[in-house]
């Protein structure tokens, strides 16, 4: 229903463009973008799999590992497929609310998988700074109850965002969203309302979330590099480091990516639009497919399984 000509009333149907700018050649990029899935859905699962079948695998370490798989293969399907629809087929549309259940389950997903992380550098931290307590600190009911707690306060910290959305918007300048997926900031600058509480508890989020995680990462992986240079033996020392270097590459490419697009979306009005949706892309897309790599290369233990399985 159109109350004006440049107002829309609750639109049932919203449209994706995809890369604003790229649209002649949006069907070559969803080639790679398309490998990168699938060798990002095999990888992860593939991870999985060994994770499971392998009863020494099932330390608090590795079922992190495999919590960040699951994260990952639910984040990268949650926009894949419509985004390859976009590419390849011109399937644009998209139902307002399927927009925010995808909107909803990807800022999920990125907070349970930067939940995971910190919980990954707390066990590297207590397996290295106190070897002797580990066994008694990390049990499977403690990683039980930090993947609950992390899943709760992503899904709780996501909801009011879909529901800001749903009850406080009725009119829309238009219904077409310059982006490959419904992110939470795309949507809301279509609103003709106020949006002033949607970006503030939009900041709130991502500075609670992220400062939060990201202080008590550093803290810990500053603590564990301290310990690790004062053992007296070099070889104890590349061990240790070594155990951790899988775990800072993740951390790192993840946030890089993360924090590029966050404040290119609010302060980068000088930044190509192309640019900023290619590296918000990435940015959901790079970590599923880079993850089982970094962890398959320098995890030694998963290492030898994957080995032991393609030659028994």
């Amino acid at each position: 229903m159109f109350l004006s000509n440049v107002t829309v009333f609750m639109p049932s149907v919203l449209t994706l463009i995809g890369i604003p700018g790229l649209e002649s050649v949006q069907s070559w990029i969803g080639i790679p973008f398309c490998a990168m899935y699938i060798l990002a859905m095999i990888g992860n699962s593939l991870l999985l799999f060994i994770i499971k079948s392998e009863p020494s695998l099932h330390e608090p370490m590795y079922i992190f590992i495999g919590m960040l798989g699951v994260t990952d293969i639910v984040l990268v399907s949650s926009i894949m497929p419509k985004m390859l629809g976009i590419f390849w087929f011109h399937a644009q549309e998209i139902y307002f609310d399927s927009c925010l259940l995808q909107m909803w389950f990807i800022h999920t997903f990125e907070c349970i998988e930067s939940g995971i992380l910190l919980a990954m550098a707390l066990d590297r931290y207590v397996a290295i700074c106190y070897p002797l307590r580990y066994a008694t600190i990390f049990t499977h009911k403690l990683v039980a109850q930090l993947g609950t707690v992390v899943v709760l306060r992503a899904a709780i910290l996501a909801a009011p965002c879909l529901l800001l959305i749903k009850y406080r918007f009725q009119f829309y300048h238009t219904t077409v969203i310059s982006h490959t997926y419904c992110e939470h900031m795309a949507i809301v600058k279509l609103a003709v309302e106020n949006i002033r509480i949607n970006k503030i508890y939009g900041l709130f989020v991502a500075f609670t979330v992220s400062g939060f995680d990201l202080t008590f990462i550093t803290f810990s992986y500053s603590q564990i590099f301290v310990t690790v240079f004062h053992l007296p033996q070099k070889e104890s020392r590349l061990k240790a480091f070594n155990t951790c270097i899988a775990h800072i590459c993740v951390f790192l490419q993840l946030y890089f990516l993360a924090f590029f697009s966050f404040f290119t979306h609010r302060f980068g009005s000088h930044i190509p639009p192309y640019i900023h949706i290619l590296f918000s892309s990435m940015y959901l897309l790079v970590p599923p497919f880079l993850n089982p790599l970094v962890y398959g290369v320098k995890t030694k233990q998963i290492r030898v399984s994957v080995v032991k399985m393609c030659c028994p």
